[in-house]
């Protein structure tokens, strides 16, 4: 692993807490580098999550498939953001989630085999994950609070506003599944949209 390649995380830290030349180099040798193509998972519904992982590019889905056979998405992640079934990682038990490339996609992995001992080796790092953990359940709290407040047209409009980048990044289907909505729905509201 090289700095050149784990710059885009680095950068992410450093706008959190300051490592050490020595800290950086302890930290380039628990991250492992990989791409994924297009429809790669990086986790499967009912497989452990061992990696959480850090996208450098591309765009994945964190979606569950009910019963049914109906996809719900739950989260995108583009590039700087982060993404794993997190309650599997954390637990180390079967993940609830899915977790698909929906581009070709590069992230930087790190290893629940050897969190605990990175964390000793640098334990700055502890705290930063913590913050990132915290946001995390924040933003899924207030989702939660907006999906029974909002109607799907403020919903949507919310959407766009907060993530410009991956609408434009996916098919209208999945953000109406992340809206909880159909795309017939979602063609609807962005007529009365236009229509204003």
């Amino acid at each position: 692993m090289t700095k050149e390649q784990a710059q885009p995380l680095l950068d992410y830290i450093a706008n959190h807490i300051d490592l050490t030349h020595d800290e950086v180099e302890k930290l380039l040798s628990y991250i492992t580098y990989r791409k994924y193509l297009k429809g790669q998972y990086l986790v499967q519904q009912g497989d452990t999550c061992r990696n959480s992982c850090f996208v450098l590019s591309g765009c994945t889905k964190t979606f569950i498939v009910d019963e049914k056979g109906q996809e719900h998405i739950v989260m995108f992640a583009i590039e700087d953001w982060w993404t794993s079934d997190l309650g599997s990682y954390i637990t180390q038990t079967p993940a609830d989630y899915n977790v698909q490339c929906l581009e070709d996609t590069e992230i930087l992995q790190f290893s629940y085999e050897t969190d605990e001992e990175m964390y000793k080796e640098i334990p700055k790092l502890e705290r930063l994950f913590r913050k990132i953990l915290e946001k995390a359940f924040v933003a899924s709290q207030k989702r939660i609070i907006k999906s029974f407040s909002l109607t799907a047209k403020e919903q949507y409009v919310l959407f766009k506003k907060q993530y410009p980048k991956i609408e434009k990044r996916i098919p209208q289907y999945m953000v109406a599944s992340y809206l909880g909505i159909t795309k017939e729905f979602l063609s609807k509201i962005k007529r009365q949209i236009i229509s204003e």
